[in-house]
């Protein structure tokens, strides 16, 4: 019985515990998107919790340019939240261990929380000290959130 209950618990533990992929990046779509190599297959990355401005928003290309220099600046390995409905992993992205990508594009004022998915105060927080401080699209008077300019609305 102890073991089964032991077998069980491992099992579990398994299961719970968070998946990392590490690998070299061969190519940044956009701000929140990437590939990355793992061996020999490619795996697209979005990141998880934000939310960069799309191909032809104010600041893509910047938000783009920042995510492929900080992804070119160490090892990079992906902390796997989610598999979107594009097969995509959605993960937290960290850099030579230290530099978190998704929290510097926040900081950097170059993405939106997504506080649907991600309710983390802190990243919370992050985007409203960038806001504040008028960093990145928030020079922009009336930023028009990705989610709402990929249905075409304006506003």
């Amino acid at each position: 019985m102890i073991f089964r209950v032991l077998i069980l618990f491992l099992f579990l533990w398994e299961s719970c515990a968070p998946r990392y992929l590490t690998g070299g990046v061969v190519r940044v779509a956009d701000g929140d998107t990437f590939t990355l190599l793992i061996g020999k297959n490619q795996q697209r990355i979005r990141l998880y919790g934000i939310d960069c401005p799309e191909r032809g928003q104010p600041y893509n290309r910047v938000a783009t340019a920042f995510t492929k220099e900080l992804l070119s600046s160490g090892p990079v390995k992906v902390r796997e939240m989610d598999i979107d409905r594009y097969g995509r992993v959605v993960g937290i992205v960290y850099i030579a261990d230290t530099i978190n990508l998704n929290e510097r594009l926040l900081e950097a004022g170059l993405a939106w929380h997504c506080a649907v998915y991600d309710r983390n105060p802190l990243w919370m927080a992050k985007e409203q000290e960038a806001r504040e401080a008028r960093r990145g699209l928030w020079t922009e008077s009336g930023a028009v959130a990705p989610w709402h300019w990929r249905k075409g609305e304006k506003h």
